[in-house]
C-alpha cells in the first residue's frame, strides 16, 4: 500500500494502521487516495470492505466505552470517482452510496451499545435509504435571512423524502449573523425537531449578540421544554411510521390545494403551525387552513382558510394550534428529560367536538392514554 502524501502528525498512527491493512480507498495505481481539504492528507475508509468497516467500528466502541453517547457523522459527500473500491463497486454509484454505508456502520454500533430506541446518529449527508438513520441537519448555510428561508425549503423537501428528524445550524454556519438574524433563527431553530447553535468562524452563543438575544433564546427554550411531552410523542411516532416531526403543509393538509407550494411555514407535529420570520422588519405572510386556529403565544383565535400578514417582535412569531387540538403541556421548562406525566396539563383548543385520546410517553418509556372532552375548552 503506497501513501504518497504527508499526513497530519496527530492522525498518523491510525492512518498508517488503516493504510497498512488496506482499509483506505485507493487510486487505480494502488496508492491511497488523499487530499488536503479539511484535513491535510486525509483518506477515506473503504466501507465496501467488511474488515475495514469492522476496524472502524472497533474504534467507535472504544469511544463508547469511555462514555460517548452518540456520534456526529460529518461529511460523507464529495466522494471521488477516480478511485477503486475493495468490492469492485462502480465509483459513480459510490459517489452517493458512500454516505449510507458510512452512516450505517456508525448507527449499527450505537444500536448495539444503546439499543434501537436510544441510539442517536447525527448525520449530515444522506442518499436513498438514509431515512433509516433518521437524525440529520442541513449542512453549511450562510448567516442571512435568505439562507434561513432556503434552509427551511431544503428541510421540507427532505421531510417529503421520508426523513423523520431534521434541523439546522441556528444562526447559519458560514459568516456571522447580525443580531436580528440570530434572534429570528433562534426561534425557528428551537421550534425544530432538535436544536443546535453552531457556526464556522464565530460563536453562536446568544450573549455574543445582545441581551435581547439571551431573552429570546430563554423564551423559546422554555417553550420547547414545555412542549416536550408533545414533541417526544411525535418523535416516537416518527420512528414507528416515518412521518416526520417537521412536516410540509401539504403532508398534513393534502386536500387543501393552497398548501401544495407553501415553503415558508410548516407543521411541527400534527397540531402546531410555525411560520418563521424571514424579514428584518418582522413582517411575515402565511396561510392558515380552514378552521378556528389559536395562537399559542397570545391566545388569540382566528378563522383559517385564508392568508394572514402579521408583524412580530423578536420574542414572537406565528405559532398556531390546530382546531380541536389537545396539546400535552409539560410542567417543567428547565430540562427536556423529566417525567412528563407529573404535573401534566392537557390544553384543549377550540374547534373540536366529542372526545379524543392523547398518548404521552415519558423518557423512561412509561406511556399513558388520556381521554379528553374537546368541548371543555381551556386553551
Amino acid at each position: 500500500m503506497r501513501v504518497d502524501q504527508p499526513v497530519h502528525r496527530a492522525a498518523l498512527p491510525l492512518f498508517r494502521e488503516a493504510a497498512d491493512l488496506g482499509y483506505l480507498v485507493t487510486r487505480a495505481d494502488g496508492s491511497v487516495w488523499q487530499w488536503d481539504l479539511w484535513q491535510a492528507g486525509m483518506g477515506l475508509v473503504d466501507f465496501t470492505n467488511p474488515a475495514a468497516t469492522a476496524w472502524y467500528q472497533s474504534h467507535l466502541r472504544r469511544l463508547i466505552e469511555q462514555g460517548v453517547d452518540c456520534f456526529k457523522t460529518d461529511f460523507g459527500e464529495r466522494i471521488p470517482t477516480d478511485v477503486v473500491w475493495s468490492d469492485g463497486s462502480d465509483p459513480e454509484r459510490m459517489h452517493n452510496l458512500y454516505t449510507q454505508l458510512y452512516n450505517r456502520a456508525v448507527q449499527d454500533v450505537l444500536v448495539e451499545a444503546r439499543g434501537e430506541g436510544d441510539a442517536v446518529l447525527f448525520a449530515r449527508s444522506a442518499t436513498a435509504g438514509g431515512q433509516s438513520t433518521p437524525v440529520h441537519w442541513g449542512g453549511d448555510s450562510t448567516s442571512t435571512f435568505a439562507s434561513m428561508a432556503e434552509t427551511l425549503r431544503g428541510g421540507l423537501s427532505l421531510a417529503m423524502s421520508g426523513f423523520a428528524f431534521w434541523s439546522h445550524d441556528i444562526g447559519g454556519f458560514e459568516g456571522t449573523p447580525d443580531a436580528g438574524v440570530f434572534k429570528r433563527w433562534a426561534a425557528f431553530g428551537l421550534l425544530s425537531s432538535h436544536s443546535r447553535f453552531h457556526g464556522s468562524s464565530s460563536y453562536r452563543v446568544p450573549w455574543a449578540f445582545d441581551e435581547e438575544a439571551v431573552d429570546v433564546t430563554r423564551r423559546f427554550t422554555h417553550l420547547k421544554m414545555r412542549l416536550m411531552p408533545y414533541l417526544h410523542q411525535h418523535g416516537l411516532d416518527a420512528v414507528r411510521t416515518g412521518v416526520p416531526v417537521m412536516r410540509p403543509m401539504a403532508l398534513e393538509f393534502p386536500d387543501d390545494p393552497a398548501t401544495a407550494y407553501l415553503d415558508r411555514q410548516y407543521m411541527l407535529g400534527a397540531d402546531l403551525l410555525v411560520a418563521p420570520v424571514f424579514r428584518a422588519d418582522g413582517e411575515v405572510d402565511f396561510y392558515l387552513p380552514a378552521g378556528q386556529w389559536t395562537s399559542l403565544l397570545t391566545g388569540e383565535t382566528v378563522t383559517g382558510g385564508a392568508w394572514r400578514r402579521e408583524t412580530h417582535g423578536f420574542d414572537s412569531l406565528p405559532l398556531y394550534v390546530r382546531p380541536g387540538a389537545v396539546l400535552p403541556w409539560g410542567a417543567r421548562h428547565d430540562r427536556p428529560d423529566y417525567d412528563y406525566h407529573e404535573g401534566l396539563k392537557l390544553r384543549v383548543f377550540p374547534g373540536g367536538t366529542g372526545t379524543a385520546s392523547v398518548t404521552v410517553t415519558s423518557p423512561d418509556g412509561t406511556a399513558r392514554d388520556y381521554a379528553v372532552n374537546l368541548e371543555e375548552v381551556t386553551g
